[in-house]
């Protein structure tokens, strides 16, 4: 099966069938909740607090930064430790951290900077959160309903979205300002409550020793140079978020400088984002079904810079409350179809790092789009910044438009046991290395083009489960016999990597083994380097079983 086929789509309310993801969906939705009132009251005290339009966005840039900074970090954790645990731990954190926030600002002790540190506090928490909870989804429902959760928790995200910036602007304005804080601590709990409640199915587990921290970090972002899909989804989110941060950058100085609006306003605007996510969310199954995924994207993208263009141009509360519907419904819209894309394109083993590596990009750009839409309206004004997004979002898209999405659940990440056990002459230390394995093949004239694009994307899949070098050679006194070789860092590396080919890697394979002409199967053959001489390129030969890679 390609990476870019397109199996039926599920219900798009199916997940629900299943209790435990409905029970922590509805847990995640409260939190969030919670989690935007949070969000408004920054927002909105930066703007008491120090109305420039650089400290305002550096609120945003506060949120997003610390889950580019330590995503990566958090995804390679969420991969090597127990998941449901970090994130009861993390989750209590988060709620402490709120708590003390609340003091602070009912107290008045709270300053523009000491602001941003609590901010950049919680952003932390949610960076750590992040990878696990979205790696947990597959545990949650059967792999054909997966692609429907994914997009059911973005539309619980935006009825979040819908309710707290109103409900915090209500609350504002009738207690105060600390009051979202402590219905943002007291939010985690729910979340806290589920995840004890819940009870994983078990993990297969590995004779191998567990995976070490920077071997795991190293391997995730080998997996993703050498996935086209996920580099794709990548490219296109930083085309997409880096210019589609100026809207949410800015929305807090365009609904008190340039509407001359309260909290109320400022939450009515935000909440009309989240109406028009919830909104576009029920029409993306009918607009799936019409569109690709590319597609889909190009129209958020083209809708984002439309709302742009309306805040920059038309000063009133009902064309800004519009243009926010309108946000929303692009917000998901794109926002879905990257997160199915990244989701997709990721087997088990390293989804947490995967999914760390793509929400990096995310915030990343969202934090770099910030800190530039801030600069640039601080040093001209506001709507200069809004519609020179709305350009940059426009030109970005369509350099972009050749880094292809994957459409859904286009691709079997599921374990095929394909390669047995390499026999071996005597035990090898786990930690010997580097490893070198030679596969040979006889290939026909007529074949030699379709073999050699059929290699292009083995050597894909071996750089994908850790090979750092891969080769191609051909002998030169018979012409047609070729030795491909690939190097991984360590014998435990390579026992790894027969333990975690999919049947997406067996196909590959297959088709390449398919065009060897040879009466018995392709030679394959293990090296490994002496053990005094680690360092140099000198190999031994390991196992010559044929078969086994």
């Amino acid at each position: 099966m390609s990476e870019e086929s397109r199996p039926p789509s599920s219900p798009a309310w199916a997940p629900f069938s299943h209790i435990a993801f409905t029970v922590l969906w509805t847990a995640t939705v409260l939190s969030n909740i919670g989690t935007w009132m949070n969000d408004v009251a920054s927002g909105w005290l930066m703007t008491s607090l120090s109305p420039s339009p650089l400290m305002v966005a550096l609120v945003q840039a506060a949120t997003s930064a610390p889950v580019f900074l330590f995503a990566l970090t958090a995804g390679a954790l969420a991969d090597l430790v127990n998941r449901r645990r970090l994130l009861i731990i993390v989750t209590a954190a988060m709620s402490v951290t709120a708590l003390i926030l609340t003091a602070l600002v009912m107290g008045k002790q709270i300053n523009p900077w000491l602001l941003l540190v609590f901010t950049f506090l919680s952003g932390a928490g949610a960076a750590f959160v992040a990878p696990a909870w979205q790696a947990i989804v597959p545990q949650l429902v059967p792999r054909p309903h997966l692609s429907s959760a994914i997009a059911l928790n973005g539309v619980g995200v935006n009825i979040s979205r819908a309710i707290g910036p109103a409900l915090a602007g209500a609350i504002i304005a009738a207690f105060g300002i600390g009051w979202p804080y402590l219905i943002n601590a007291i939010s985690f709990l729910f979340v806290i409550a589920a995840l004890l409640w819940w009870k994983p199915p078990p993990e297969e587990e590995s004779d191998l020793p567990a995976e070490r921290f920077w071997s795991a970090l190293r391997a995730g972002l080998r997996y993703a140079k050498a996935s086209r899909a996920l580099r794709s989804t990548l490219i296109r989110a930083t085309a997409f978020f880096l210019f589609a941060s100026a809207f949410w950058a800015l929305l807090p100085l365009v609904a008190r400088q340039e509407l001359q609006g309260g909290p109320e306003l400022y939450g009515i605007i935000l909440g009309a984002v989240g109406v028009g996510a919830v909104a576009g969310a029920f029409f993306l199954p009918r607009l799936a079904k019409k569109f690709s995924p590319d597609e889909l994207v190009a129209l958020g993208t083209v809708g984002t810079a439309l709302v742009l263009v309306v805040l920059a141009v038309v000063k009133r509360a009902d064309a800004a409350i519009a243009a926010s519907l309108l946000a929303g419904a692009c917000w998901i819209t794109v926002l879905s179809r990257l997160n199915i894309s990244a989701q997709m394109a990721l087997p088990d083993w390293v989804r947490a790092r995967g999914l760390s590596i793509y929400i990096t990009v995310f915030f990343g750009g969202m934090t770099l789009g910030s800190v530039i839409w801030g600069q640039v309206a601080s040093h001209l004004d506001i709507s200069t910044a809004q519609l020179g997004a709305a350009a940059g979002i426009l030109i970005a898209g369509a350099l972009a438009w050749r880094f292809k999405l994957l459409r859904g659940e286009g691709i079997d990440h599921s374990p095929s046991a394909y390669w047995p056990q390499p026999v071996v002459a005597s035990d090898v230390a786990l930690d010997r290395g580097p490893v070198m394995v030679t596969v040979e093949y006889l290939i026909e004239q007529a074949d030699r083009g379709a073999f050699m694009a059929a290699m292009r994307e083995l050597k894909a899949s071996r750089k994908r489960h850790g090979a750092y070098a891969w080769g191609l050679f051909e002998d030169v006194a018979q012409p047609g016999r070729m030795v491909e070789y690939f190097i991984e860092d360590s014998w435990v590396a390579h026992l790894r990597h027969h333990q975690r080919i999919t049947a997406l890697d067996s196909e590959i394979q297959g088709r390449a083994r398919a065009f060897h002409t040879g009466e018995k199967e392709p030679l394959v053959t293990h090296w490994l380097a002496p053990e005094a001489h680690r360092t140099t390129m000198t190999v031994s030969p390991v196992v010559g079983d044929p078969g086994m890679q």
